[in-house]
């Protein structure tokens, strides 16, 4: 048997788990099996099955194909919910399935509508799926605290609280704004304030080269503590301009309209606890941005 046709055949002992993944994100099942045929084709370009996790590889992919269709369909302001979920895909953990079997149908499918691509995905993987924070992150390219915020405000939502999401994302908006500020101005007092006295900045390569070119203070992949970042920010982000990323309150360097840079935030009991700047070209292309 060739190497293509050895990963052909792992490929398919994983079709029925990649179709229920894909069915439970789109709420479609013609939706999932395009997704799960486009991940086969990818799969299939990629030419190895020397993977350790081969089906934790495989729902990654899977995921990430999703990802892409949920965002395209909010373009399209399209909501393709089956009508009939009588031949839903079997979850592989049976003990998993029997704990969700009875919230996972129609009404399901229109709650998780409500929630942003990257919301869908983190709570789907997290709490259908049992996938780690940590191999989640990369999928919706965001950090595992990120990744699990955005599963438990989806699973707000999807247990019926808020009754009005916008509450959350109001309060987000509130404390962002006042970041860009306080950053603008300078005021380090006010960065103080709405800073976490643990706050972690994370920075990837290419946010680190941006910011030596721009001639800003330098960075490193990780910076902790309220006071490090605040000397960070404070007169940094003149250039920002407030925007929504994966739904979510961020900020965004776009000279001539394009992205360069995205500070994206996640929040705790009012404070930013972790910051996170995204320059890289192929994860700034994965996020929703509206600015």
């Amino acid at each position: 048997m060739t190497e293509t046709e050895i990963l052909a055949e792992r490929f398919e002992a994983n079709r029925s788990h990649l179709r229920s993944v894909a069915y439970r994100m789109l709420g479609s099942q013609t939706e999932a099996d395009d997704a799960v045929q486009e991940t086969f084709l990818r799969v299939m370009r990629a030419g190895t099955s020397d993977v350790d996790n081969f089906a934790g590889w495989l729902t990654t992919i899977v995921a990430r194909v999703c990802l892409d269709m949920l965002r395209g369909r909010k373009s399209r302001r399209e909501v393709p919910v089956d009508a009939e979920v009588e031949s839903l895909p079997a979850i592989d953990n049976p003990e998993r399935e029997k704990l969700i079997a009875d919230s996972v149908g129609v009404a399901m499918l229109v709650v998780l509508e409500t929630l942003t691509a990257a919301e869908r995905v983190a709570f789907v993987l997290h709490d259908m799926f049992d996938i780690s924070f940590d191999e989640i992150a990369p999928v919706i390219g965001r950090s595992p605290t990120a990744a699990r915020q955005l599963a438990s405000r989806g699973r707000r939502r999807v247990q019926g609280a808020p009754a009005n999401p916008e509450a959350d994302r109001a309060r987000q908006r509130e404390v962002v704004g006042a970041f860009l500020a306080a950053s603008q101005s300078g005021d380090v007092s006010a960065l103080l304030a709405i800073l976490d006295p643990d706050v972690v900045l994370r920075a990837d390569a290419a946010a680190m080269e941006a910011s030596v070119r721009a001639g800003a203070p330098a960075l490193a992949p990780e910076i902790r503590g309220r006071d490090s970042v605040a000397n960070i920010f404070r007169g940094r982000a003149r250039a920002a301009q407030l925007a929504l990323v994966d739904g979510d309150s961020g900020l965004v360097f776009a000279p001539g309209g394009q992205p360069r840079v995205v500070v994206d935030f996640v929040l705790e009991n009012g404070r930013i606890v972790e910051i996170n700047m995204i320059a890289d070209a192929e994860r700034l292309a994965a996020l929703d941005l509206e600015f």
